[in-house]
């Protein structure tokens, strides 16, 4: 899916360096703050580690859900490893070189590829989160506790791994004095009374939006379209105004430790939709794809984001394949169309 914007500015071409060798550190210092900075944080998984296999099987037989009747889009998908932290780095390094410090947030994991350095954080689950709370395997769960990071600078980009940026980073037309820059679908959703099990998670989550922007402000409008899969800049003040006005519902996803249709996440979708309404955020039209590995015409959607690549602001390459064997013919497309498009290694690699 694609949607028009205005031209991106040139490629500057990609060149490899040589980098040391060092060892991967679970915390490479706290940064300081820094009002001008722009940090990134990503959350990451590596569904193929037997130990967090092992940890989430544990978790499963404790919840007395072993076949799953009660978890939510609780399939590989979610936790598979398709390489694309890497390439989004890639990414990061080539289309916004000014970012700030980087923080890998993780489950006592670290990418055997990565570089450590002063420049990047591994930050692991038990320094961020609660022990009472884990195990967890609900990213919903983990991003509500994000502006809690030692260090994080007011402004900051939270990406998941597969949206990745496409184009030059214009820090000014993102992090902008009208707002910080979303974005939305152009569909229109259905619009339930209340979240229902067989929908989206984001779905649900504009369900719940609704419910509670509704409830504080009675000349709330909302608008049943869900924000895109896009790099999601944020402010660490917002997210603490936001909590410290809506403790109940980071109360109840941190409640979670798998996805649950009924405790919709909060970070895709109530937290631009009270930024708009606040006036801090404005909703943007750009240039944008949306990939998903599992649609009988994925081998087209990759071709276009391959012609297309370079005047994308950002695209997401949704890993949709579910329980899908490693190997199938789909997921060896994410890894070899990434690799084709940014195939210079980052400073993060080693």
């Amino acid at each position: 899916m694609l949607t028009p914007s205005v031209p991106s500015a040139p490629l500057a071409p990609c060149t490899a360096a040589h980098h040391a060798r060092l060892p991967c550190l679970s915390h490479a210092g706290t940064p300081t703050p820094d009002a001008d900075r722009i940090d990134v944080v990503y959350l990451w998984v590596d569904g193929a580690d037997p130990r967090w296999q092992a940890n989430r099987r544990a978790a499963q037989a404790r919840s007395g859900d072993t076949a799953g009747a009660a978890r939510f889009a609780d399939v590989s998908g979610r936790y598979r490893d398709n390489g694309e932290l890497r390439y989004n780095l890639r990414a990061l390094q080539r289309f916004f070189p000014e970012h700030g410090h980087v923080y890998i947030v993780t489950d006592g994991q670290c990418p055997a590829w990565l570089r450590a350095g002063p420049g990047v954080s591994i930050v692991d689950h038990r320094t961020l989160m609660p022990a009472a709370a884990l195990p967890v395997f609900d990213s919903g769960h983990i991003e509500s506790y994000l502006h809690h990071l030692p260090g994080l600078s007011e402004r900051f980009i939270y990406f998941n791994d597969d949206v990745f940026l496409g184009a030059p980073f214009d820090a000014a037309w993102w992090f902008s004095e009208a707002g910080l820059a979303v974005f939305k679908e152009a569909a229109l959703l259905p619009d339930y009374p209340a979240p229902q099990p067989h929908e989206s998670a984001l779905v649900n989550a504009s369900l719940l939006s609704r419910s509670w922007l509704s409830a504080r402000d009675p000349h709330y409008r909302h608008v049943p379209r869900i924000f895109a899969h896009s790099p999601r800049p944020m402010l660490v003040s917002a997210m603490h105004q936001l909590e410290h006005e809506a403790p109940e519902l980071f109360h109840a996803v941190r409640s979670t430790v798998f996805r649950s249709w009924a405790v919709p996440p909060l970070i895709p979708d109530l937290v631009p939709r009270w930024m708009v309404h606040l006036g801090r955020a404005i909703v943007r039209e750009c240039a944008s794809a949306y990939l998903s590995s599992g649609a009988a015409d994925a081998t087209e959607q990759f071709g276009e984001l391959r012609a297309s690549f370079g005047k994308l602001d950002f695209f997401c390459i949704n890993d949709t394949s579910d329980n899908a064997a490693p190997d199938t013919p789909q997921l060896l497309l994410i890894g070899d169309t990434l690799k084709q498009l940014l195939p210079c290694p980052s400073r993060f690699e080693h």
